[in-house]
């Protein structure tokens, strides 16, 4: 077995935002032949003939389907944090507020939040700061269109002192106030695996 052609890697990969992802990575993997051993948000474990198919042709896969392999450690860093972050705003259940937002990631990825936002802020055109406020606000759209809670409950899960604060702020990312927004029509929603580069200033 030693001269195996197939080959076990983990890929880390950019731009996994949600389940729909997984589901089109999954498809497309099956189709090259490619098996899955393990699979979330980010990463995947994988097992794949060698004799007929390279990481290049994954790597070209992914990049079709609007994924990108990455390589670099800082940059797999950097991917592993926004994932953190749409998992920590996004996915969990925010009836409690999310105080402790920087906490959750420093634990999460085992680095000191001073070292996470220096390597963020070196491959993202926002800060690490900015891009929590960036989810935040996407959050705040769908908790506004679900008409489930009130202001004051959303401006509580997601960390606002008042619900002033989270109009200014709301205001100052989106050009619109909360009132304007509920009566748009809703065009403004952002794509999370693109929210840095679609909100740069």
């Amino acid at each position: 077995m030693e001269n195996s052609p197939f080959v076990t890697e983990i890929l880390h990969i950019k731009s996994m935002v949600c389940n729909c992802c997984i589901r089109i990575i999954r498809e497309e993997f099956e189709k090259a032949s490619v098996f899955i051993n393990s699979i979330r948000l980010g990463i995947v474990v994988v097992t794949y003939n060698s004799s007929f198919i390279t990481i290049e042709k994954i790597a070209e896969i992914l990049k079709k389907n609007g994924f990108e392999l990455i390589k670099g450690k800082e940059e797999q860093l950097v991917e592993q944090i926004k994932q953190a972050v749409i998992e920590l705003i996004h996915f969990s259940n925010n009836v409690d507020s999310i105080i402790r937002k920087s906490d959750y990631i420093v634990e999460k990825l085992g680095y000191t939040y001073q070292h996470l936002s220096k390597v963020f802020s070196k491959f993202e055109p926002v800060t690490l700061e900015r891009f929590i406020i960036l989810n935040k606000i996407e959050r705040i759209k769908e908790l506004i269109d679900g008409r489930e809670f009130t202001l004051s409950e959303i401006a509580y899960m997601m960390d606002y002192c008042s619900v002033q604060h989270l109009s200014m702020q709301f205001k100052n990312i989106t050009g619109l106030s909360v009132s304007e927004y509920k009566k748009s029509d809703k065009s403004i929603k952002k794509p999370l695996d693109n929210l840095a580069y679609s909100h740069n200033e």
